[in-house]
């Protein structure tokens, strides 16, 4: 069987590959991470496409890959990815990446119309082409060595067409004179960074935490550290050390036989249960854990909602309208959030108009119809 692609898993073969793709002006690339079956997650494949050639890099077996990060940060290569907001946080995450100059194809393809935004949807859309997209290969576990010639295709697959698709897209955009939209997007693409969570908000997160009251949520809060330290012991992603169902369900009644309660496993008996009682028992006798205070909102009158609601039902049409009229997803034109902020105050139009939510591209297109539209 003929690759497509090279298999990079040796040092002098990534010095080689930076070498090759050093000046290129455009590169694709894509990621594969393990986070589905490991934690902490991380990234276990490196895609690359260049004018000489397809090749997919092992992270696990290259130590240092700063001569990687260094092309990507340079404003003159251009970073061709798809739906690469993950890509973009976890580079950041796992090398301290940055990425100079993105083009990203799926924001590209939802700026020319096209609704259906997975890569292979789009790739058929615009090029004729075909990839295999196998959920059993998606969901691989990515830090497996050796990996399938059929995984490594697969991943391969994702920046074969790459380069081709980026041309396609960036002409229809621009006789659509939307390449600018496409650019700014791509701008704020590539200022995402990797925030870690915070350990304090993490029961916040906790499916079912909204049942609870204090004392429920101290035990839960308890509870979710304990599945914390376990992930981090076993390497597996906290779900699937103990689901959600099961910290909720022991939070609401602390006192059940572990041994009962469904999603607990083996954590339900011998040394692992002592571990959950000992977290339960810490909950208990820790302060009450309020939840984080909603946001203030005036209190207003039946004739205030009522109005405010036909003021959003006219800016929504006034979205859907604009954006049947542009072929273009609606929730492209402006967010929703905004327009329901205009739609409770729409003295506050001009305001919401320069906030970061809206570009700059929204404005200069939509400033002037928006304003009609509430009424300003």
């Amino acid at each position: 069987m003929t690759r497509d692609y090279e298999l990079i898993n040796d040092e002098p073969g990534y010095l080689r590959v930076m070498k090759a793709i050093s000046g290129a002006e455009r590169v694709g690339l894509d990621l594969e991470s393990n986070g589905f079956f490991r934690y902490p997650e991380r990234v276990c494949l490196v895609q690359i496409s260049a004018p000489s050639g397809a090749f997919v890099i092992d992270p696990l077996a290259v130590e240092d890959l700063s001569a990687l990060g260094e092309t990507l940060a340079d404003p003159r290569v251009e970073t061709i990815l798809h739906s690469g907001s993950y890509d973009v946080v976890s580079l950041d995450r796992d090398w301290g990446f940055r990425l100079g100059l993105i083009f990203d194809t799926q924001i590209a393809a939802a700026f020319v119309g096209i609704r259906r935004l997975g890569l292979a949807s789009v790739l058929e859309t615009v090029l004729g082409v075909s990839i295999p997209k196998e959920k059993n290969i998606q969901r691989s576990d990515w830090s497996l060595r050796p990996l399938s010639e059929k995984a490594l295709s697969y991943a391969a697959g994702d920046v074969l067409h790459l380069f081709d698709l980026r041309n396609a897209l960036a002409d229809r955009l621009r006789r659509l004179g939307r390449t600018e939209w496409a650019a700014e997007e791509c701008r704020r693409l590539a200022a995402s960074r990797y925030e870690k969570a915070d350990p304090e908000m993490a029961v916040f997160h906790v499916k079912g935490w909204r049942d609870l009251d204090a004392r429920g949520l101290a035990i839960l809060k308890a509870l979710v550290e304990y599945r914390e330290d376990q992930a981090a012991v076993v390497g597996r992603p906290p779900f699937r050390v103990v689901p959600d169902m099961a910290l909720t369900a022991l939070a609401a009644k602390p006192d059940a036989d572990l041994r009962r309660v469904r999603g607990l496993g083996r954590y339900g008996r011998g040394r692992l249960a002592a571990g959950i009682r000992k977290a339960i028992a810490n909950g208990k006798s820790a302060k009450p854990v309020r939840p984080p205070p909603a946001p203030r909102r005036r209190r207003t009158s039946r004739a205030e909602n009522a109005a405010a609601g036909k003021r959003l039902a006219a800016l929504k049409a006034w979205r859907a309208e604009i954006g049947k009229s542009l072929d273009l997803d609606p929730a492209l034109i402006l967010p929703m959030s905004v327009l329901q902020r205009i739609a409770q105050n729409p003295d506050a139009l001009e305001d919401e108009m320069r906030s970061e939510e809206v570009r700059q591209w929204q404005r200069a297109e939509f400033g002037d119809s928006i304003r009609e539209a509430a009424g300003g």
